[in-house]
């Protein structure tokens, strides 16, 4: 068995593992943030009781991300203590820099959130959401940086065989790093925001708790009505970007093997790249499409995989599909929000049991698309761990194959241990449903008010 490969399995499945957690904690956090705003704004109690709710899935899936995270970390010495050692000038500090600005944030104030609407001011208590929502996107914010940094290394020089930096500025804040960030913080906002809607529309459909979940909802849609959108326009330049600093990476996205040196290149719809005969079967082109993507020019050349020696190219029959995969479930989630905005014109938003049931059937695709966008991203960087510095060959660790054969196995195991108790969990937090009998804060209400805890009770 070849150890680079299954290290490269052990780290994919325990980050395609890890993943999706922090992707909901992040989304989840900013939909509290706003929870909790209009509760301390309007003072009612309905927002009150959907904080109280949404906030112990967040307690679970934040607890899962930092349990699956400090595995995934411990995997860059055992399994590419290499590449550790080479760049642990830069790398170090950034992992560093997550836990002091990010890990050191959520834990500090997450007692408080959690545990302390009986015991500090109202607004206290937002603060510390916001905190913890602050701390939740400054450890995408690091994590982000380091990967984008693989992907575009600057900032440093090499002495003596050793990395050192020159600029931490420039390493964190790297040419593939603002698009790297906002890709990643979109898609947790539309991830948690369809989730949410799914989760709600489920509960809609069965008919508990409508007012409570049907103010879920709309929250919910909101959330993705301007996430979505905007998702398409950062995917579009992240896709520019890659272009610009991974021309081969970009290639095999697009099943793109020639360069176009007459005429406009191709936008490939469907096709199944052949790495061995180095070309495409069945294909599906709109002409001179992917030009006018790229270069914004209908006749603007794109680089094609041939250009590029065959030992310093991606898999393209991987990362074309992933790739495709990310982006039809982003324009599903945008094609979804123009029906609810037709559905609110015709006031039937929460009564379409079609648009409901659509919303139940959608609800993972927002962590499919998360994995699939981190294949195209890693696999395409590939034969590089840190591109055209050190192949990934090069960086894994010196030991043999059975030891990752071993570690792998134990780590699947603890998988399906917390896989297990998570669904547990979250099944039962949503099988009890939202709490209408705990006291409400000291919040004065407004004179005249009728308390919506009566409403959601007679509901």
């Amino acid at each position: 068995m070849d150890v680079v490969l299954l290290s490269r399995l052990q780290f994919g499945i325990t980050t395609a593992f890890h993943i999706l957690f922090p992707t909901l904690t992040i989304g989840l956090a900013f939909y509290l943030v706003v929870t909790e705003f209009l509760w301390l704004r309007t003072k009612d109690e309905m927002y009150y009781r959907m904080y109280r709710f949404w906030v112990k899935v967040f307690a679970v899936h934040f607890a899962v991300g930092v349990v699956t995270g400090i595995t995934l970390e411990f995997e860059f010495g055992t399994n590419f203590a290499r590449f550790s050692q080479f760049v642990s000038n830069v790398f170090a500090p950034l992992l560093a820099y997550e836990g002091m600005t990010a890990f050191f944030l959520e834990a500090g104030f997450l007692g408080i959130m959690l545990f302390g609407w009986q015991r500090v001011p109202p607004l206290v208590h937002f603060l510390s959401t916001a905190l913890v929502g602050a701390g939740a996107t400054f450890s995408a914010f690091w994590i982000m940086s380091a990967n984008a940094w693989m992907q575009t290394p600057t900032g440093f020089e090499i002495i003596d065989g050793k990395l050192l930096v020159t600029s931490f500025r420039e390493a964190i804040f790297n040419p593939a790093f603002p698009t790297h960030l906002s890709h990643m913080l979109m898609a947790s906002y539309e991830t948690a925001a369809f989730a949410v809607a799914g989760i709600s529309a489920w509960f809609l459909l069965r008919g508990e708790h409508t007012a409570f979940y049907r103010r879920s909802l709309g929250i919910a849609l909101l959330m993705a009505a301007l996430f979505a959108p905007l998702q398409v326009f950062i995917g579009d330049m992240k896709g520019l970007s890659t272009a610009e600093h991974q021309p081969a990476k970009l290639a095999a996205m697009e099943g793109h093997w020639e360069t176009n040196t007459e005429g406009g290149a191709p936008l490939r719809l469907f096709a199944i790249p052949d790495m061995e005969a180095e070309k495409n079967h069945f294909e599906i082109a709109i002409p001179n499409a992917l030009s006018l993507l790229i270069t914004h020019s209908a006749d603007g050349k794109v680089q094609g995989l041939k250009e590029f020696p065959k030992a310093d190219r991606p898999n393209a029959l991987i990362t074309y599909w992933s790739f495709r995969v990310m982006v039809g479930i982003g324009f599903i989630f945008a094609g979804v929000m123009a029906w609810a905005l037709l559905l609110w014109w015709r006031k039937r938003l929460f009564d379409c049991r079609l648009f409901l049931k659509a919303l139940i059937c959608i609800q993972p695709l927002g962590f499919i698309a998360v994995v699939m966008g981190w294949i195209t991203t890693e696999v395409g960087r590939q034969p590089w761990v840190l591109y055209g510095l050190m192949r990934t060959s090069e960086g894994v660790s010196p030991i043999p194959a059975g030891n990752v054969i071993w570690s792998l196995s134990v780590f699947l195991i603890f998988f399906a241990i917390i896989g297990t108790s998570y669904f547990y969990y979250i099944l039962k937090i949503l099988k009890n449903g939202p709490d209408l009998d705990s006291p409400i804060p000291p919040v004065q209400r407004p004179s005249g008010m009728r308390p919506t805890e009566d409403a959601l009770k007679e509901a």
